[in-house]
């Protein structure tokens, strides 16, 4: 007898309202075909060696802070936390699906790439908090849409009421 796996939805999260949007239409998507959701964030370790302008700290990728040493000072449980949060406030504590809360050490883009690995879809925001507001896509967005192992639905801000 074989075991039936539920399809794998995975959906960037940043805490962006795009990647709210994404999150919402991924857990719509999986209640439709019976799925679940991996809600992935990223982190990375601050880029600056010299830790220059952090007299009173600077923010990684996740919205964590450095010391003045430079020293990530609880930059993966600050992305958790974050992640927590915006699950939260996306869809709720009981969404109707499983929604699972992923955070992974890495650019933003190569972790979701990996991550489409196993996913039979991947859904990202138009874009996040950085970037150009005018830009259509953004470029965690686009580099996701064209490196990605599964289909990839690009879900925009405010898509649910058009």
């Amino acid at each position: 007898m074989s075991e039936t796996i539920e399809p794998l939805i995975v959906v960037g999260v940043d805490g962006s309202n795009h990647s709210k949007e994404a999150l919402r239409w991924a857990v719509a998507q999986a209640k439709a075909i019976g799925g679940r959701v991996h809600a992935v964030m990223s982190w990375e370790w601050n880029t600056n060696p010299f830790a220059l302008g952090t007299s009173t700290g600077t923010s990684t990728g996740a919205g964590a802070t450095t010391g003045t040493q430079g020293d990530p000072v609880g930059a993966e449980e600050t992305a958790r936390q974050k992640l927590a949060d915006t699950v939260a406030s996306a869809v709720g504590t009981s969404p109707g699906v499983p929604v699972f809360r992923r955070v992974e050490q890495g650019s933003p883009a190569q972790v979701l790439v990996d991550a489409s690995n196993e996913a039979d879809l991947t859904v990202v925001g138009t874009r996040g908090y950085g970037g150009f507001k005018g830009a259509l896509l953004g470029s965690v967005s686009q580099q996701v849409v064209q490196y990605a192992a599964s289909t990839v639905v690009v879900v925009r801000e405010g898509a649910d009421e058009d």
